[in-house]
């Protein structure tokens, strides 16, 4: 059987790969089983999502690659909670991804504050580019996307063909609720990010997130006061 690839994708395979998994778990372990550690890797915001992620990726694939974008602008606690991780699975191979600019660099080019003159563009150059290279020569990666976030995300399924990075983005949590998430993370004791008890559904960088009151929407916090709503790594061109 032909090896599951951007350039061999085919429709009728990738369903019948998903009639095959029986559930989330199945999914990551198909995917740890097709692709190779040099070929897969997740790339995690740690957000309550992606603490899930890890825990159960930690059981499939003890030496898993996962990567986070450091655009340099996000919480403090973000960053601890990375630490926090990083000590909980020492074996998981977690990889800060920087962009090629830093921040000074980039405020002499663009201006300062570039995440409030042009959102879009601060994105392209903190985390879509960092992104790319990341995951360049990589056949598959992993995203802790779900239906019920937006939207933009309800017609994500488990194995997406990706026109964006020209791969496959793997999404095992399509289906988990936002309480399923909560009480993952609870009965399995796992560290997470205090902000979301704080109000924040949905954590990126820390000037462009603010936490939200009732809302059904768990990406208003995200950019608020402008249409936008995704920082571009889910927007195929």
């Amino acid at each position: 059987m032909v090896k599951l690839t951007y350039e061999t994708w085919d429709d009728n395979v990738v369903k019948d790969i998903i009639k095959k998994q029986a559930d989330y778990f199945d999914v990551l372990k198909w995917a740890y089983r097709e692709f190779k550690n040099d070929e897969i890797v997740y790339a995690c915001s740690f957000g309550a999502e992606g603490i899930v992620l890890i825990d159960l990726i930690s059981k499939v694939n003890k030496q898993a690659k996962i990567i986070f974008l450091d655009t340099g602008l996000h919480f403090r606690e973000t960053y601890e909670l990375i630490e926090q991780i990083k000590e909980r699975y020492p074996t998981l191979d977690i990889d800060m991804v920087k962009p090629k600019l830093t921040l000074t660099e980039q405020a002499e080019q663009y201006g300062e504050q570039l995440w409030k003159s042009n959102p879009n563009l601060c994105c392209q150059i903190r985390k879509v580019e960092p992104l790319k290279e990341a995951i360049s020569g990589k056949i598959a990666w992993i995203s802790g996307l779900r239906r019920e976030q937006s939207q933009l995300r309800s017609k994500t399924n488990y194995l997406n063909k990706d026109a964006k990075f020209k791969n496959i983005k793997i999404c095992p949590l399509i289906l988990w609720k936002w309480e399923e998430i909560l009480t993952y993370i609870e009965l399995n004791r796992l560290p997470y990010n205090p902000l979301h008890d704080q109000g924040y559904p949905s954590i990126g960088c820390a000037p462009c997130t603010n936490p939200v009151s009732e809302s059904n929407d768990q990406r208003a916090g995200r950019w608020s006061g402008n249409t936008k709503s995704e920082c571009g790594l889910h927007l195929n061109n």
